[in-house]
């Protein structure tokens, strides 16, 4: 008897699965048909991508909940993470693996040359600079979004208009990186020198009401880098302001109030209190903006292309691969960024992880 129901089980479990894979391969060739009509093809797709997941995942759930009880819960745990754990290795391992052996080849990736393209990458001109760039961003770009933010939440922590303050330095965040820098390109543009010019860019518009000259801040070179700063500032101080004011607000009001009746004042409590308190909260921002210094690219793209003594690391690599075709080059320079990132990236979720805010 048992093992008729069983087998019955079985039977309903495939038949199940064959369904499945059915209405997957039907509605594949559906949306093959439905090609001329872009509309309809939109829908249709949309509709059978998330029902053909949930679908997926209910009947491997099925399968999994009807194996036996000694490996019920590691097929449930392979349902769930396993399709995850998949794409994160297709996506992002086996990419690296390749650059990684991409970069000990020439610029067609077939002609083994050693580590030519590493010596590149610590010996070219163009890459010293995007370094010494990079070590810009990273140093003065963290610490202005940082300390900026520190300053917002602190000062905005017991105003009566906290909330539109917060707003308005967290409204840049919903921009992206590329509209960003059109926005800033408007703001810095230059016309140049002649007669009946008028000055579009905001900047240099202010600059000839005060009675000064116009300026190309964009081709001024080192101090350009600062220029563009700027703005990932203004894009990134929201984000800190935000994370920095949760967790100043998670301090108790006791060890405050305690601090007030021995009769320290606004400074001493921010330095001997608050700072400490939330020493944890500020390594995980500053360490997280820092990862995005690393990699930036977007703001440096748009707004000069890497010209002008601008180059990061990230512009370059784009430029080796996509513009020169060179694969060896542009892959060694990826494993160095990767490289560099790697034990920021871990200290941050070791940092994150320990966090009393969050405890």
């Amino acid at each position: 008897m048992n093992q008729s129901k069983s087998l019955i089980n079985y039977l309903k479990l495939f038949a199940l699965v064959i369904i499945a894979l059915v209405i997957l391969v039907a509605g594949f060739f559906l949306l093959q048909r439905f090609q001329e009509t872009k509309l309809l093809m939109t829908l249709f797709a949309v509709i059978w991508g998330v029902g053909s997941v949930a679908l997926l995942y209910f009947v491997l759930n099925t399968v999994a909940q009807s194996m036996p009880k000694k490996i019920r819960s590691v097929s449930v745990a392979i349902v769930f993470a396993g399709p995850a754990l998949a794409l994160l290795f297709w996506a992002l391992v086996l990419p690296t693996l390749r650059s990684f052996w991409l970069s000990f080849f020439g610029a067609a990736g077939k002609h083994f040359v050693g580590l030519a393209n590493y010596r590149f990458a610590f010996s070219d001109p163009i890459m010293l600079e995007s370094f010494r760039n990079n070590l810009l961003w990273m140093v003065f770009g963290t610490s202005f979004c940082v300390i900026l933010g520190i300053l917002i939440a602190v000062l905005s922590d017991k105003s009566k208009k906290e909330k539109l303050f917060k707003s308005l330095i967290f409204m840049p965040m919903a921009i992206s990186f590329v509209g960003a820098g059109v926005i800033w390109k408007f703001i810095y543009a230059y016309k140049g020198e002649g007669i009946n010019i008028v000055e579009i860019g905001l900047l240099n518009a202010i600059m000839v009401a005060l009675g000064k000259e116009a300026q190309a801040w964009l081709l001024v070179s080192f101090w350009n880098n600062f220029f563009l700063i700027i703005i990932m500032v203004w894009l990134q101080t929201g984000y800190a302001m935000v994370i920095i004011s949760s967790a100043i607000k998670g301090i108790p009001n006791d060890i405050n109030e305690a601090a007030q009746v021995d009769g320290a004042n606004g400074i001493s409590i921010f330095f001997r209190i608050t700072l400490p308190y939330i020493m944890p909260t500020i390594v995980t921002v500053s360490t997280t903006i820092l990862i995005f210094s690393l990699k930036l690219f977007d703001i440096v793209r748009v707004m000069t292309g890497g010209n002008y003594g601008t180059n990061v690391i990230a512009n370059e690599f784009y430029q080796r691969q996509f513009t020169y075709g060179n694969t060896g080059q542009a892959s060694a320079i990826a494993i160095v960024l990767l490289v560099v990132i790697i034990p920021v990236l871990i200290y941050n979720l070791k940092e994150f992880k320990n966090r009393r805010i969050l405890k």
